[in-house]
């Protein structure tokens, strides 16, 4: 089996996991581009825990980890059946020790997306957190770690925002992003398109233009997995390569 192709999506607001704008036209296009999957492994940004853990329920339920959004988001149900056997699989894949965990659940990171690219619900999906101590490497090793699921018809799914300073949005400015959130949008996009994943695990040495892009790491780290799973071969397309109010960055991956 060839190897299936990956995402990472840059999913913004909760809210658009209930509407119908350019982000989430743009990820049903992405959707249109790869098989069927078999089941997917979804890096969310918003499962950031102490060791990495990961889900292997039957049936995980939905979650709404945010707050103060209209009721209609909190009745979206993504549910989606789990995959333990797979789960144990990648348990056993991954080097660096892990656990398996189900306090947590399919997170918005995830059904925000996932509702609008397999609205009918019945690919198995599970969670796998991330280590909020640990460097960018290890991400990146565990993302090589997972690659052999791609043999297995298995969607590697990482979800985030390149650029995530919600302490800095300007709630005025829809459309568009500081200067500083472009630079930094543009010197990823430039370093994945190019391959020097070397130069995105040491994104630091951007300086000031780095802090401010990615104040905390949960919503970056998971284009480091998807990269270290990714391949010579891989072609790399861009979605929704754009910012929006000021601070976040709506761009999204597509290696096949």
């Amino acid at each position: 089996m060839p190897n299936m192709p990956m995402m990472f999506v840059g999913h913004g607001s909760p809210m658009n996991a209930i509407e119908d704008n350019p982000y989430t036209r743009s990820w049903r296009e992405m959707v249109k581009k790869i098989p069927k999957p078999t089941s997917i492994v979804s890096i969310s940004a918003h499962w950031y825990t102490k060791g990495t853990k990961i889900m292997n329920e039957e049936n995980p339920k939905t979650i709404y980890d945010m707050y103060g959004f209209p009721k209609e988001l909190y009745e979206v149900l993504y549910n989606a059946p789990g995959n333990p056997e797979l789960a144990e699989n990648a348990k056993n894949l991954i080097i660096k020790q892990s656990v398996f965990d189900n306090s947590w659940g399919i997170d918005h990171g995830t059904w925000s997306v996932l509702v609008h690219m397999f609205p009918e619900r019945d690919i198995p999906v599970f969670q796998i957190s991330i280590d909020a101590s640990a460097p960018p490497e290890v991400h990146y090793q565990i993302g090589k770690d997972l690659k052999a699921l791609r043999q297995q018809g298995v969607l590697l799914f990482g979800t985030g925002n390149i650029v995530h300073n919600l302490r800095m949005i300007d709630w005025g400015m829809k459309d568009g992003g500081f200067d500083w959130a472009y630079k930094f949008d543009d010197f990823v996009k430039e370093n994945i398109e190019n391959r020097n994943h070397e130069k995105l695990l040491s994104y630091l040495s951007l300086g000031e233009t780095a802090k401010l892009a990615v104040p905390v790491p949960d919503h970056f780290n998971p284009i480091l997995y998807i990269l270290g799973a990714s391949d010579e071969g891989d072609q790399v397309s861009v979605y929704n390569n754009s910012c929006m109010m000021g601070s976040l960055s709506m761009t999204s991956y597509l290696f096949t």
